[in-house]
């Protein structure tokens, strides 16, 4: 078992952590749809996808059709590129370059970024 102070100091830890920003696919196994977007936390990202895909108010037309239509099994959430950059505005266009690249590559339609 964890101690106490432990316990806290793994707590600061996680608290503290930076999020990772980079591009993310959804991907429909049942079809063999994809879907491909950017986001500067990637952990939360997925979190928020598949709350508003529960609540059946998502604005990804195209994935929560495939959510209705094969389940939430089917669907799965991959992290595809972390993006690491200081700068602010050279990150916007890496992630932008680095989104249309996995677009193209995997044949995938758009998830809004976040």
């Amino acid at each position: 078992m964890v101690d106490k102070a432990r316990k806290k100091e793994l707590l600061r830890a996680y608290a503290e952590r930076k999020p990772q920003t980079g591009v993310f696919a959804v991907k429909c196994a049942s079809t063999g749809e994809s879907w491909v977007g950017w986001s500067k936390s990637l952990d939360k990202r997925q979190n928020g996808l598949w709350f508003e895909l529960r609540m059946g108010k998502s604005p990804e037309a195209g994935i929560l059709a495939a959510w209705k239509a094969h389940g939430e099994d089917a669907l799965s959430y991959e992290i595809l590129e972390v993006v690491e950059e200081d700068d602010p505005f050279a990150l916007q266009r890496k992630l932008d370059e680095r989104t249309q690249h996995w677009r193209a590559e995997l044949g995938a339609g758009v998830v809004s970024s976040r």
